[in-house]
């Protein structure tokens, strides 16, 4: 098997699914402006730690999944009522992002040990990389091994860290350049999950028209 394909699906998931402005990401950023780049890419090591380990857990559980049908059909009609209601909410409802400049960081002790913990309260990783882990194995572009696993789960990784190094760098130019990307960053998050609905779609009529 490509071993690149898993590595690129796992940044590219990593990606979309970091780069809203989310409480790891601020935090990055704001660590960086109190006590610099270095103190905050401590931060952010720690918080890639336990992303590590989430996204080899996920994998783990998708692997049983994938290996009783009926519960991987039923999560896939489970996931594509998500994707509906996320693509509905984005293209409609969801209020615009905000760079948030009151953010603030209270611990100047372990950043790494912070990294870690406010990375371990965000539980969002586990059921998105499962999610992302069946749909990459009924598309035959990840196989439950253990090289595509570690390719997936480097991936995620490093997409994730590229993103929180992209917050940590360019924070303060972000605040005055980046009108687009905010203005239009729902859209975009809900044009994907409907197109990722509709290959849902089509995976559960294929099922069950066999």
């Amino acid at each position: 098997m490509n071993l690149f394909l898993p590595f690129f699906f796992g940044f590219l998931s990593a990606v979309v699914g970091v780069i809203p402005p989310g409480l790891i990401n601020m935090t990055a950023a704001k660590v960086s402006l109190v006590d610099g780049k270095k103190r905050a890419l401590i931060f952010v090591l720690g918080a890639l730690l336990v992303i590590y380990f989430q996204t080899y857990i996920s994998v783990i559980f998708a692997q049983y999944i994938d290996k009783h049908q009926e519960v991987l059909i039923l999560l896939r009609e489970i996931g594509l009522f998500i994707f509906i209601a996320l693509t509905i909410y984005f293209l409609k409802f969801a209020k615009k992002p905000e760079l948030k400049e009151n953010l603030t960081v209270k611990s100047k002790r372990s950043r790494f040990f912070m990294g870690m913990v406010i990375s371990a309260i965000n539980f969002f990783p586990i059921p998105y990389y499962v999610l992302i882990s069946v749909a990459m194995a009924s598309y035959n572009v990840f196989a439950f091994e253990p090289l595509p696993i570690y390719c997936l789960v480097t991936g995620v990784v490093a997409g994730s860290f590229a993103v929180f190094y992209f917050y940590v760098v360019f924070f303060n130019k972000m605040k005055t350049k980046a009108d687009y990307l905010i203005n239009n960053m729902n859209k975009m998050i809900g044009t994907i999950t409907g197109v990722v609905a509709l290959l849902t779609l089509f995976n559960i009529l294929k099922f069950y028209l066999k």
